[in-house]
């Protein structure tokens, strides 16, 4: 099969993960891939070129680089012929299905990664592409969603449920292992003991990860115990990020709290925290860095948002989103845990990824919905 992934860029970023890691597995599997994007440079670029995957860009010069930019996108398009055109997110989508009748061959697939926005926290642009997602989503051959709560929010909006499936993300269990030496430099870096409780939040600063709710159940944990510090990973625009910078000091967190930044070793991260949570308040489908940290064995607290509760079970705890209240007490119950118990759930976790979010179950459900579009000629390595 020759499948063309459309994408933005490969900047840090969930779905940008997930493309990588579809891609690399459909590769490894003997299909002809190939990542298209707007905007060269991003990190996750080298992943895919040491995997063997071409990339190319199309040299987007800017928002209003459009002429040229469709030029390249259907030159590539012309030549190579693909038999799947995957968009990523929501311009990609767009993008796939205006292009639909100068190559009606072609199979458009969106890849829809969100559930329910909340669109007054982000600009004029996604205010204005979303409805327009909504009405051409009936044109899309395949729509493939990486949550049931992401499902159930696009049927509602009018997407055609008869072309929607849900195949939730794959986590490399390989890479994302328990690993406590390799956690030992990070906590060493920034200056934690051993004796101290880490608690992170990994993603990028946007309004959907609840930073806020974050920080504010920190400041009434460390008013009980004073064992605790708290990490935030990951990086966002300027403005937003002084905002959570000065929310942090206003809650007298300084001396608990570490910004740590995008990182590229988050296997190295996550084997550093004792739990990890995700304190999302809206938007989420199936966030990555809650299956990564349970593969690395970590206990993780999150909202119920998205298919966060769906992922953790009972491996984990649930709390309402935007409640510090609870969110400090899930913490405070699980740090609490005899430490036999603790080790418990750490396993437990590991083995909820490996069993329903392994990287081949991904490939086999990604595929079988690739391969009901259409006859395509496959060999005994594709099966």
């Amino acid at each position: 099969m020759k499948i063309t992934f459309l994408i933005r860029s490969l900047d840090y970023g969930g779905a940008e993960r997930q493309l990588v890691a579809l891609a690399r597995e459909l590769h490894r599997y003997g299909h002809s891939v190939a990542v298209l994007i707007f905007y060269s440079g991003g990190p996750l670029q080298q992943d895919l070129e040491k995997a063997g995957v071409p990339v190319i860009s199309l040299e987007k010069r800017g928002r209003w680089d459009v002429l040229g930019f469709l030029g390249r996108l259907i030159r590539f398009l012309r030549r190579e012929r693909p038999d799947i055109l995957h968009g990523y997110l929501v311009t990609a989508n767009i993008l796939t299905v205006l292009l639909k009748p100068l190559f009606p061959d072609i199979r458009m697939v969106w890849g829809v990664r969100v559930s329910n926005l909340d669109f007054t926290r982000y600009n004029r642009y996604m205010r204005l592409t979303h409805p327009v997602e909504c009405r051409l989503s009936r044109f899309a051959d395949r729509i493939i969603v990486n949550s049931h709560a992401g499902s159930n929010y696009a049927i509602s909006r009018g997407f055609p449920q008869e072309k929607t499936v849900v195949i939730p993300n794959g986590i490399d269990t390989e890479r994302f292992r328990p690993d406590p030496e390799s956690g030992k430099p990070v906590r060493a870096e920034w200056g934690l003991s051993n004796d101290e409780k880490l608690i992170g939040l990994v993603g990028r600063l946007d309004p959907m990860k609840a930073h806020p709710t974050f920080l504010e159940a920190a400041a009434l944990l460390v008013r009980e115990r004073k064992d605790v510090r708290f990490v935030c990973v990951g990086d966002g625009p300027a403005d937003y990020r002084q905002e959570l910078y000065a929310l942090g000091k206003a809650l007298d967190l300084t001396k608990y709290l570490i910004w740590a930044g995008a990182r590229e070793d988050m296997s190295a991260v996550y084997n550093a925290l004792d739990l990890a949570t995700s304190s999302s308040s809206f938007g989420e489908g199936f966030p990555n860095v809650v299956g990564e940290a349970m593969a690395c064995g970590v206990p993780c607290v999150v909202t119920d948002v998205g298919d966060s509760a769906w992922i953790v079970r009972e491996n984990g705890m649930v709390v309402p989103p935007s409640n510090p209240v609870k969110l400090m007490k899930a913490w405070s119950t699980l740090l609490n845990l005899p430490y036999k118990d603790y080790l418990t759930i750490t396993k437990a976790s590991r083995q909820h990824i490996i069993n329903n979010y392994n990287l081949d179950v991904l490939y086999k459900k990604t595929f079988q919905a690739l391969l009901d579009l259409r006859p395509l000629k496959v060999n005994s390595k594709n099966k």
